[in-house]
């Protein structure tokens, strides 16, 4: 049987490794200085009058008041509702535009503006300078987004963030397959699930927030 012959690097992959670089230095730069922010996930096809849009709007401008900035994929749906919301309380509305056959174009409410080609640079972003993640109802980019933070926590990649599921009429049947197969199989422990909390109440949501931080620096004292 004929063996395939190594493949060397052509020009186009070595200029891709610096495409690379630049996405992951205006990154850091730009979100180093942001401060502590939210990432909100979601459908980018939710409609404007649907009850979800409204709710992803409302929690962003809840996050702001609390002293939080707004980080979503700066597309429409839930990623506009999130910006929106930020934006309309005065606050940081960050918006991590990815480059799409289809182009996704990114929504009026974004101040701050990240263009990426690589969906893993994106994904790095939004989880190194977040200090929570709320997820709404989506398809798969928003399932992955949920369960690539649940597995940095578990595996403890990132540090440990709260992660808030809203919708909860949508995430229910998810959640009890969880329960039901990973957790009675051992394939997942009930503490990797810990992180994870539902709720419909934006003020339920930024209290589980400003609750894990004042846990946090407790325990720090205390220490």
């Amino acid at each position: 049987m004929a063996h395939k012959q190594p493949v060397s690097p052509t020009n186009d992959d070595i200029w891709r490794v610096f495409r690379i670089m630049a996405e992951f230095v205006e990154g850091f730069e730009t979100l180093s200085k942001a401060g502590p922010c939210i990432s909100i996930f979601g459908s980018a096809r939710t409609p404007r009058d649907d009850a979800r849009y409204m709710l992803a709007e409302k929690v962003a401008g809840l996050a702001v008041k609390n002293g939080y900035g707004v980080i979503s994929g700066g597309g429409g749906g839930i990623m506009e509702a999130a910006n929106k919301g930020a934006k309309e309380a005065n606050g940081i509305s960050i918006g991590l535009n990815i480059q799409l056959p289809y182009e996704q174009i990114p929504n009026k409410y974004v101040k701050t503006l990240l263009n990426f080609r690589y969906f893993f640079s994106r994904k790095v972003m939004f989880l190194k300078y977040t200090s929570a993640v709320i997820i709404l109802p989506g398809g798969f980019g928003t399932m992955d987004e949920m369960f690539e933070t649940l597995t940095l926590i578990q595996t403890h990649k990132s540090t440990s963030l709260p992660l808030i599921l809203m919708g909860t009429s949508h995430w229910k049947g998810l959640i009890d397959w969880i329960q039901e197969h990973m957790v009675a199989t051992r394939y997942i422990l009930p503490e990797d699930l810990v992180a994870m909390k539902l709720t419909d109440d934006p003020e339920e949501a930024l209290a589980i927030i400003n609750e894990f931080y004042e846990k946090r620096v407790e325990g720090a004292n205390f220490s």
